[in-house]
C-alpha cells in the first residue's frame, strides 16, 4: 500500500546543490517517488557550529516500502554517494531523514517517526511548512506551520539564491 512520507535532505560538503539533486534523483531507483519538493534553503549549522552552512530541502514522496525498508534505502543512497558521518551532527555530503511516515508513530532503536527533534529544527520545519503547512504531527496534532511558529530555534534559514 502506498504511503505518503516526508523527508528532510541536507548537505554542507562539496557541491551542496548537486548533492541534493543527486539524492532526490536516486530516490526513484530506491522505490520512492518524489511528489513535491520545497525550495532549497541555506541554513546555519545548529548543535555542532564549527562547520559550513547547509543547503536543506524537504521532499513529499510516495512509497510502498515499509518504514524500516525506507530507512535502509535512504542509508543506501547516502553510502552510495560517499557520505560518512564522522562527527555526530557534523559535516555531511548528504543526510536524509524520515520526518513523517503517513500518520504512523514508530519508536524502535533504529527508527523514530515522527523525527524526534523536527519540532526543534527550523532548518527542517521551514522547508516542510512550504510544501505541507497543514499536515499534522501525529503526536502533538499541531500542523507543521504551527510547529514552525512555535519552534524555539532562531537559527538562520533563508531561501538559497539562484537555486
Amino acid at each position: 500500500m502506498k504511503q505518503t512520507v516526508y523527508l528532510s535532505l541536507g548537505s554542507n560538503v562539496g557541491d551542496r546543490a548537486r548533492n541534493l539533486q543527486d539524492a532526490i534523483a536516486a530516490l526513484g531507483c530506491a522505490g520512492v517517488r518524489a511528489v513535491r519538493l520545497s525550495s532549497t534553503y541555506e541554513t546555519e549549522p545548529v548543535d555542532y557550529l564549527d562547520q559550513p552552512w547547509f543547503l536543506n530541502c524537504a521532499v513529499e514522496a510516495e512509497t510502498e516500502l515499509a518504514a524500516p525498508d525506507l530507512l535502509h534505502a535512504l542509508r543506501g543512497i547516502e553510502a552510495q554517494m560517499g557520505s560518512e558521518k564522522l562527527i555526530a551532527k557534523g559535516p555531511r555530503l548528504i543526510d536524509m531523514d524520515i520526518l513523517l511516515y503517513g500518520n504512523e508513530v514508530i519508536d524502535t532503536p533504529e527508527l523514530q517517526v515522527p523525527h524526534p527533534r523536527m519540532h526543534l529544527r527550523r532548518f527542517v520545519l521551514q522547508p516542510l511548512a512550504e510544501i505541507a503547512p497543514n499536515v499534522q504531527h501525529p503526536i502533538s496534532h499541531l500542523s507543521i506551520s504551527e510547529l514552525l511558529a512555535r519552534t524555539p530555534d532562531k537559527s538562520a534559514v533563508r531561501v538559497a539564491a539562484g537555486l
